[in-house]
């Protein structure tokens, strides 16, 4: 079964349709959530922007072309700036104010954040724990139920391919098998692997392999092909379906692609072409992942179509965090946004993000309503017609569902974001401790280590260079942001960041 548009003319007579929607409504539908990692809103062939831009007409991504003509796509959808807080609100529906995964995770009890002169930082570096509210060991996480969990009790059969990152090494959820996931195929705690090429098995040849090294079954298999990462958990995901498909259970599968994270390697697929079109070793392998990722994509869907599953499986493309603009990259490759991975800049937290819902979402529409990735929670126990539900953590996040519906763009909503840790990697303003707001068009930024505040209207100046926060004519919604977000700070008891000289909390934007 094709994916298509449905029109009354389709049938010979309209009535036909009828029973067909019915059918669809009353049953549970497959969900694929597709990750990517580190991509940036720009690492596409599909504007996200009012008009394309040069680096769209760069990058090759058909199949994110093809689901954008299928489904909606969202122009002002946000995530944390680097990976793990993303990830953890995704899975527990909870803010990062709320939560305080507020960096990257990897090693039990050991924060991940670099060396700073000025401040010491405590958050939840050992990442999520999955709980029913009751039992707590380990100190330093956030103790939630977990969207998988939900799922699993509901109905769902559940599935992770690829990268987990929820918790720090030796923690209960280190383990997707402990978050309510039926199988993991390669899933763990670090961030990233060791290396994409199978003649490496993706790690395991590295000293540090008991780390960075992919988990994976089957390994020689892959390693005897050559098989870059990227096809593998491709290929072991199509292997799956074969098998959900002999069970009436819906599935719940989240493919979170460790592409386009470092270490950036040679897709040979793809690799060459971009050294033809001018770009640089570094440049042509990011893009070569690029190309590889959107294949994964593109395999999936003619997979759906092939099974006759296509028009019950909802699908969701979403990256993690903004593309790199430091070190691992050339500048201004998030352009026209600001910064990248690590910055509360646009470049950092602003995402690629396509919904495609068969008999819900209108081919070839666009939402500009700003929405964030703790969202997702809500919006699909909704769409997997979930209604009773109990956790004990609180859920932030606003189910799409009715945008998902409609054109129609709200953004008067108040979007939180909370870096108050520092990355380790400082390039174009990357890494440096800050808190951000956004409403509407409007947002507010402030830096603890300089305790400077930056006022950008998004409407008129996405690439934020021009700083409104010293003109008087907006004063009045400078204050009234740096209220909100202090509000939203001391209520939330927000972990801060405090002064190694005094160990006292370096104080809230409007102190």
């Amino acid at each position: 079964m094709k994916f298509r548009k449905l029109t009354w003319w389709s049938f010979p007579f309209f009535s036909l349709l009828q029973p067909f929607t019915a059918i669809s409504a009353n049953k549970q539908p497959n969900i694929l959530f597709f990750m990517v990692d580190d991509m940036g809103w720009q690492d596409t062939s599909v504007p996200f922007a009012e008009e394309r831009t040069p680096f769209n007409n760069l990058y090759e991504t058909p199949n994110m072309e093809r689901l954008a003509r299928m489904g909606m796509k969202f122009t002002n959808a946000y995530a944390a700036s680097v990976s793990s807080p993303s990830r953890c609100s995704l899975m527990t529906g909870a803010n990062v104010l709320q939560h305080k995964v507020s960096n990257w995770t990897l090693n039990y009890e050991v924060p991940t954040d670099g060396a700073n002169k000025i401040f010491d930082f405590e958050w939840n570096w050992n990442g999520i724990c999955p709980s029913d509210g009751t039992v707590q060991d380990y100190p330093h996480m956030f103790y939630a139920k977990m969207l998988p969990q939900i799922l699993k009790e509901n109905g769902y059969q559940t599935y992770i391919l690829g990268k987990a990152h929820f918790a720090s090494r030796t923690t209960t959820a280190a383990d997707p098998l402990a978050c309510g996931f039926d199988v993991n195929v390669g899933g763990h705690a670090a961030g990233a692997m060791g290396s994409y090429l199978g003649r490496r098995g993706y790690g395991s040849d590295r000293k540090d392999a008991d780390v960075w090294g992919v988990p994976m079954p089957n390994m020689d298999y892959y390693e005897s092909k050559d098989i870059f990462l990227t096809e593998a958990l491709t290929l072991e995901a199509k292997k799956l379906i074969d098998k959900v498909l002999e069970s009436e259970k819906p599935f719940f599968m989240y493919l979170s692609h460790y592409a386009v994270h470092t270490p950036f390697e040679k897709d040979m697929r793809y690799y060459d072409k971009y050294i033809k079109k001018g770009l640089s070793d570094r440049e042509a392998q990011y893009a070569s992942l690029l190309e590889g990722m959107d294949k994964s994509l593109g395999d999936m869907m003619d997979l759906f179509e092939e099974k006759g599953i296509a028009e019950n499986t909802i699908i969701i493309f979403m990256s993690d965090n903004g593309g790199y603009s430091s070190s691992y990259r050339e500048p201004d490759r998030n352009a026209p946004l600001r910064s990248g991975k690590g910055s509360l800049y646009e470049g950092g937290i602003r995402e690629p993000m396509i919904i495609y819902w068969p008999g819900v979402t209108q081919p070839n529409s666009i939402n500009r309503s700003n929405v964030i990735i703790e969202d997702f929670f809500p919006t699909l126990l909704e769409m997997a017609q979930i209604k009773h539900y109990s956790v004990p953590q609180h859920v932030d996040g606003i189910s799409m569902v009715n945008l998902l519906k409609s054109e129609k763009a709200k953004k008067n909503r108040r979007l939180y974001f909370h870096y108050p840790n520092d990355w380790g990697e400082r390039a174009d303003d990357a890494g440096r401790p800050s808190s951000a707001i956004i409403k509407g068009d409007w947002k507010l930024i402030f830096d603890y280590e300089t305790r400077r505040i930056e006022l950008y209207n998004l409407a008129d100046d996405i690439g934020e260079r021009h700083d409104l926060s010293e003109e008087p004519r907006y004063r009045n919604i400078k204050e009234k942001l740096v209220k909100d977000l202090s509000d939203q700070l001391r209520a939330t008891k927000a972990n801060m960041p405090v002064y190694k000289r005094t160990g006292m909390s370096c104080g809230y934007p409007d102190e």
